[in-house]
């Protein structure tokens, strides 16, 4: 069975870097659309901007997923298509921040075959323009939820509580 590929645009929002954030994610396969988004009450922009990436490719049902990934986060795409995320991997993640979240994001990233493309942010991108509302909504609503990782940052116990546990 041939499956269509898939193209995951992603946004997150933070109101003070750290502040309360926002993620969202938009999954489409051929006429399909799923839509992810994720408020928390203390985070960085950064993980915001992860976390829409790992959240989309999280929620593709099966493996070896053909995805395209469309992001305005020179943080994420550059991390991954200059190869540095797999270096920080290499030495344990070492001083990097966010090394819960890259953790993650490997394991998911492996199951499929990703690709990214980068695109300026708040450039009239369609779909990063309504990732951008929907992260910021998220950011703003009333039942955020604790970004973990970012709380015991240096604890060595770090998660992230997903919307499906909240």
């Amino acid at each position: 069975m041939t499956r269509q590929p898939i193209r995951l645009y992603t946004d997150g929002a933070c109101s003070g870097n750290p502040g309360p954030g926002g993620f969202a994610a938009i999954l489409q396969c051929g006429s399909l659309e799923k839509v992810i988004s994720a408020g928390y009450a203390s985070t960085t922009n950064n993980r915001m901007e992860l976390l829409a990436v790992i959240t989309g490719l999280e929620a593709i049902r099966w493996d070896r997923a053909e995805v395209t990934v469309w992001s305005d986060s020179s943080y994420v795409v550059d991390a991954v298509e200059k190869g540095w995320v797999f270096s920080w991997e290499k030495k344990g993640f070492a001083k990097k921040a966010n090394a819960d979240l890259w953790t993650r994001f490997l394991a998911v990233y492996r199951r499929h075959q990703v690709r990214f493309v980068w695109i300026r942010g708040h450039n009239g991108h369609p779909e990063n323009e309504r990732c951008d509302r929907l992260a910021v909504a998220a950011s703003q609503g009333s039942d955020l939820l604790v970004d973990s990782g970012y709380a015991s940052a240096g604890t060595g116990l770090l998660s992230v509580v997903g919307p499906e546990e909240a």
